[in-house]
């Protein structure tokens, strides 16, 4: 066996995952010792006696039978033998999650057994009937989440060690001299674990791409791109299939479909967007409601099931925003051009049409294959001035020209009325139960190396709620529509909070003066609206919105719908984004065939379908964070000498987190490098404790910090502690 230099831990004395798969494997056959070290390939005394050792605790486990003297079989089933999955903790500890637990169980780290974070497992379950809190050990590794890492490449004579930053991942990885892919010491490199040996401290892995050197942009961005397998390009052959498709509209294409081309159409989007999903119309009609169209992209008309474009998109599931660039779902001949509804052009798209009367309510509404003609593209800011003045024409400093701009006036009427419409539509919502989450986004202005000059925040105006509450409307119709006769389809789910979860953020707020109502679902939100409201403008904003996202349940797709409860809608779906969202060509797809009078689709299917894009939307909006975290960290590295006023975000044991109000950028403070006193934690305070001077440094209070460290690989800041704002 292949000896690894010993670098850190304690050597795994256990063979009984090894056991276990060699008796599962043949479960009719029984084995002695010997048998199971020759399967393993080992002939010393040291490993037989260890193998007798583990058969042994096995058997007393009852995990596995003996079944004559010496022979053992494997439990078929086992009432402490369970499946589930490990979620590692930062301090090399894990727990195991199973659905047969309310709680879940402790793994200590001498019983992980070569288990990484989100691996599925075998766990065998103590400790059960005696009244104390079960602990496990990890008896087989069923399937790895993942065997790919992003990590430093240390080079020694004869060997090499990777290790990552991620705080969960508690193991370098050893690299044999042949597999170190040409790296040099010291490069970022995507490794992949290869084996992990019985009696090795470290797993054995290959290097199999160099990303570069250290905190360079382009290594880093790359890095958190690999990190979650996500691609940075597109395979060669899926972007010659996407090259090849012929995008042009014919008269064939235009006869099957409604044809709405010479109603007033326009788009609002970010100044920078160049992908426009969306397009709305509008029309007074002869009884005095209004007629608008919600005009979606028919990238399913493009994108045809079964091709290898499809298996790519569907394998994405999502775009990707990171902080300087998009990784997109689709390649760019449709996300860019065929698809994307920019002004002046014709464009297939799959419409949402409703008659509206003056209290917005829906007095008509159709769904089906549309043809449009969009007549003027608006950034936000440019549709936001048009809301705001009434004027027909956009200030060159708003303006995406550079330019004046004149907008026709059917244009403007159609805007204001939209507007105004919008408005009624979002009390309506919120009077039914509905939260206001516009938690403020953080963005860089960058130069053209991609060095960040400065920091702005995107807020929510009213011709970004516009856009919402009609893409909102869309998404809910449709969902409805399809939900009320009872065929498969794909929601947007989002489950009522955690109880413990608000009880826990009550906590932390009410030392703001803060208080949610428990008395009902509805009494919950109203009070979750008002707390938000208030917090507007204060130092806590951020904090608290941060918070009482995370006491919301994680929104999903399904085929099981429960309704949206942050929406306050029963039937609700994705529609609106097919240019970046997978399961809004799901949602298409199944829509025009049940328009064209097919019967209820496989739910089964469906389901794996959601649950894969559920699955790849948290892997994109960590790496979009990772993202923003790494350039909060490279902006604050210029800024090293400067003051800064932070509100404290976070208090632990080890010292409070802190985030910059320009900025809102965190670091840490370290509480052995507070200086004006011994602090100590008080875990009901959420506080620490001066004790000599009693001073009490708790959540929500101002301090002022300096930058200490700036880790662009952990994407760390640490601040130097200054004084409180008195």
């Amino acid at each position: 066996m292949t000896k690894i230099p010993k670098k850190h831990g304690k050597k795994v004395k256990t063979y009984s995952e090894k056991i276990l798969k060699i008796l599962s494997k043949y479960p009719n056959r029984a084995f002695n010792y010997k048998q199971i070290a020759a399967v393993l390939e080992l002939d010393d005394t040291k490993s037989r006696n260890e193998i007798i050792k583990d058969l042994k605790i096995l058997a007393a486990q009852k995990v596995i039978i003996e079944s004559e003297p010496g022979k053992y079989l494997v439990k078929a089933v086992s009432p402490d033998y369970y499946e589930g999955t490990i979620d590692m903790t930062t301090r090399k500890t894990a727990y195991f999650i199973c659905e047969d637990f309310e709680d879940d169980v402790f793994i200590p780290t001498n019983n992980l057994n070569h288990a990484l974070d989100k691996d599925k497992v075998r766990v065998y379950v103590y400790n059960r009937r005696r009244g104390k809190k079960p602990e496990g050990e990890v008896i087989e590794i069923i399937e790895r989440h993942k065997t790919e890492f992003v990590g430093v490449i240390d080079i020694q004579k004869n060997f090499a060690f990777v290790s990552t930053a991620n705080p969960k991942m508690y193991t370098d990885i050893f690299i044999p001299k042949d597999k170190t892919g040409g790296a040099k010491q010291g490069d970022v490199v995507l490794v992949k674990i290869e084996d992990w040996p019985a009696k090795a401290d470290s797993p054995f892995g290959a290097v199999i791409k160099v990303l570069g050197a250290p905190g360079e942009h382009q290594t880093e961005i790359h890095a958190i791109l690999a990190e979650y397998g996500l691609p940075a390009d597109f395979p060669a052959e899926v972007q010659a299939f996407a090259d090849g498709i012929d995008t042009q509209i014919t008269a064939v294409d235009i006869a099957a479909r409604r044809d709405m081309r010479k109603v007033v159409t326009f788009t609002i989007d970010p100044k920078d967007a160049k992908d426009f999903d969306d397009a709305l119309s509008f029309q007074f009609l002869e009884n005095g409601n209004f007629e608008i169209g919600v005009h979606i992209a028919d990238v399913s008309h493009y994108l045809e099931e079964g091709t290898i474009l499809d298996q790519e998109a569907f394998n994405r599931a999502t775009s990707v925003y990171l902080v300087d660039r998009v990784v997109p779902m689709l390649p760019e001949v449709l996300s860019n051009y065929a698809c994307s509804l920019r002004p002046n052009e014709e464009k297939l798209t799959f419409s949402a049409v409703f008659e509206i009367n003056a209290k917005a309510q829906i007095v008509n509404q159709w769904f089906g294959r549309t043809v449009i003609y969009s007549d003027f593209r608006f950034a936000y800011e440019e549709a936001q001035h048009i809301i705001e003045t009434a004027e027909h024409t956009i200030p060159t400093a708003t303006s995406l020209t550079g330019t004046d701009r004149e907008v026709p006036e059917p244009i403007v009427k159609s805007v204001l009325k939209l507007d105004e419409l919008a408005k009624i539509l979002r009390k309506q919502r919120m009077q039914n139960g509905a939260i206001s989450f516009d938690k403020v986004e953080v963005k860089f202005h960058l130069n053209e190396t991609n060095d960040p000059e400065g920091v702005y925040f995107k807020i929510a105006k009213d011709a970004n709620h516009l856009i919402e509450e009609f893409m909102l409307l869309a998404n809910r119709k449709v969902a409805e529509f399809i939900g009320k006769q009872k065929k498969t389809f794909v929601y947007r789910i989002h489950d009522e909070p955690n109880e413990d979860k608000l009880i826990n953020f009550q906590t932390v707020i009410a030392k703001f003066g803060y208080k949610i109502n428990f008395r009902s679902k509805q009494d919950i939100a109203k009070s979750l609206n008002s707390i938000l409201e208030d917090a507007q403008g204060k130092k806590e904003q951020n904090l608290v919105d941060t918070l009482a996202i995370r006491s919301m349940s994680k929104a999903k797709y399904s085929t099981q719908n429960i309704g949206h409860y942050g929406l306050a809608f029963d039937y609700y779906s994705h529609f609106t984004s097919p240019i970046r969202r997978y399961p809004d060509v799901m949602v298409h797809r199944l829509l025009q065939f049940y328009l064209l009078g097919g019967a209820s689709a496989n739910a089964e299917f469906y389901e794996e379908q959601c649950k894969h894009a559920s699955d790849m939307e948290v892997l994109a909006t960590n790496a979009e964070r990772d993202s923003i975290k790494y350039m909060q960290v490279r902006y604050m590295q210029d800024h090293k000498d400067e003051e800064f006023l932070g509100v404290v975000s976070g208090v632990t044991e080890w010292g409070i987190y802190v985030e910059i109000v320009s900025n809102k950028c965190e670091g840490l403070c370290r509480i052995r490098e507070i200086k004006d006193d011994y602090y100590t934690f008080d875990e009901k305070q959420y506080a620490l404790v001066g004790a000599v001077s009693k001073n009490i440094i708790q959540l929500g209070d101002e301090v002022f910090v300096k930058v200490k460290n700036a880790d662009l690989v952990k994407k760390q800041l640490d601040f130097h502690y200054l004084r409180k704002n008195e």
